[in-house]
């Protein structure tokens, strides 16, 4: 018996004379803190590695006594996960001293409704895995067979972040690039275990960009996205039906699309949303819209804590940058996928934008502007309210993306009558931060080499029929073309 020890746990001499003999040290904690120390480098992983140090670790994580000695397993699963930061010897020794059936059992016998020293020591046993994965398919494969998915799915269900962060890692280094485990992990019951790890994240955040990393490769990359919003929407997924009554959006699938919205703003010029993503994602817009109150003014921005609102706002955030892609380009024997924009626009985007602009009052300052009773006749009496602060903003951004050389959309807005409601925007607004570069952006794009659209600017500004304040207090001028005689739309400042 280890005499520092006594009357606390026990460990075989067979164990723990030769992790004293290696550090030089007379007690157990001794022991465990100077290797913990030595594997922090290369060369002492190396030389540990050459003692066959590991195995013998293993053998006393299975000698203590989880329930009573947690200090002396975490220090022992640290040294571990030390021992396998890259070093391939141990790395291989891990796998085949069934080191995955030690790590596995410790976090089982640990449990799962846990204090915060079980969480450091499963977080850190998920640390030991995750070094592990970096190994290669072999050691991939072998990780999942253990783990995948009951004590995945065990682990997800802790709402903890300490144990989020290093879980995503592995079940993204796992998968990623396996025509076998990647597929595995996009149906039941792997889309189980990534509604658990999103429910944990809304609640409790995360620390690291493995979430994300590991969401945009199902959702955005595979378009998995369906499947998974079903999942943590309770099975909704008729979301093309007419029935508004009885939606109620969870702040999972909020918390979702917030996270989808800030990958595809990320990666803007790296990821190409297809065209049944962009149509599903409408859906979800559609719907929100239907759900959503209008008649409430939003006090914040996103996220706002309402899952309607924040459903609404970053479904149309990602539409906007869907809609800032270029059009897709395809390799020379494949055909040219479908444009994700011209599907939105055959699905009636447009109709359902221009619809929500007419239906909100004006902005802010064309409504300080207006002398008491008037309305101008520019729309209908204005009665619904922004939900949240930018909503107008940006639906003239998708807008805006969607008109950027694509002419049969340009045209579109002019034959909905959209341009004068569109140059509307083109002005500060206290509800809707950045409206105004964001309108001038939506005039530019409508305008750009479409001349029947700048020829139809130019003469409602010269008969003085714009139905606007003065182009000029927006900033902005009609120019014409004295060769061309085309008409565009300029920047004053």
């Amino acid at each position: 018996m280890d005499a520092a020890l006594s009357g606390e746990i026990y460990i075989p001499e067979d164990i723990l004379q030769p992790l004293l003999k290696a550090s030089n040290s007379s007690t157990l904690n001794e022991c465990l803190q100077s290797l913990i120390g030595v594997s922090r480098t290369e060369d002492g992983r190396s030389d540990l590695a050459s003692k066959r140090i590991l195995p013998v670790v293993l053998q006393l994580i299975q000698s203590i006594p989880h329930s009573s000695a947690h200090h002396f397993l975490l220090l022992s699963l640290r040294l571990l996960r030390n021992l396998c930061a890259g070093e391939v010897e141990n790395q291989n020794l891990f796998i085949d001293c069934n080191g995955l059936g030690v790590v596995s059992s410790a976090i089982d016998v640990v449990g799962f409704d846990i204090d915060d020293s079980g969480v450091a020591i499963i977080r850190t046993a998920l640390q030991v895995v995750a070094n592990v994965s970096l190994a290669g398919e072999k050691h991939q494969c072998a990780i999942w067979d253990q783990f995948f998915p009951e004590l995945f799915l065990k682990i997800a269900r802790i709402r903890k972040r300490e144990t989020c962060d290093p879980l995503c890692m592995i079940n993204y280094t796992c998968s990623d690039g396996s025509i076998k485990l990647f597929p595995e992990l996009c149906r039941t019951p792997g889309l189980a275990i990534m509604a658990e790890i999103i429910q944990t994240a809304s609640e409790v955040g995360f620390g690291e960009d493995w979430l994300k990393i590991i969401l945009s490769r199902i959702c955005l990359e595979e378009s998995h996205f369906p499947a998974l919003f079903m999942s943590l929407n309770g099975g909704f997924d008729n979301l093309g039906n007419d029935e508004s009554r009885g939606i109620n959006f969870t702040k999972e699938v909020a918390f979702l699309l917030r996270i989808l919205s800030e990958i595809l703003n990320e990666r803007l010029k790296e990821i190409h949303v297809v065209s049944e993503l962009a149509l599903f994602v409408l859906g979800i817009f559609e719907k929100a819209v239907k759900a959503v109150d209008f008649y409430t003014r939003g006090e914040s921005g996103l996220p706002t804590g309402i899952p309607t609102s924040d459903v609404l706002g970053y479904s149309l955030t990602v539409l906007r940058d869907i809609c800032a892609q270029g059009k897709p380009q395809a390799a020379d024997t494949e055909e040219v996928p479908e444009d994700a924009v011209d599907s939105l626009v055959s699905r009636g985007l447009l109709d359902l934008l221009l619809s929500l602009l007419r239906e909100l009052e004006l902005p802010s300052s064309i409504r300080k502007s207006m002398k008491p009773g008037e309305n101008q006749g520019l729309t209908s009496q204005p009665s619904k309210v922004c939900p949240y602060k930018g909503f107008r903003r940006d639906i003239v951004a998708v807008i805006a993306n969607c008109s950027f050389g694509r002419k049969y959309v340009q045209d579109e807005v002019r034959e909905k009558n959209g341009i004068i409601l569109l140059l509307q925007q083109c002005v500060l607004d206290e509800d809707n931060p950045f409206l105004r570069e964001w309108g001038i952006w939506c005039a530019s794009n409508i305008l750009q080499g479409n001349a029947e659209n700048q020829q139809m600017v130019a003469d409602l500004e010269m008969q003085g029929t714009v139905e606007v304040p003065e182009l000029a207090k927006l900033g902005l001028r009609v120019d014409i073309d004295p060769n061309t005689k085309h008409a565009k739309l300029v920047n004053i400042s």
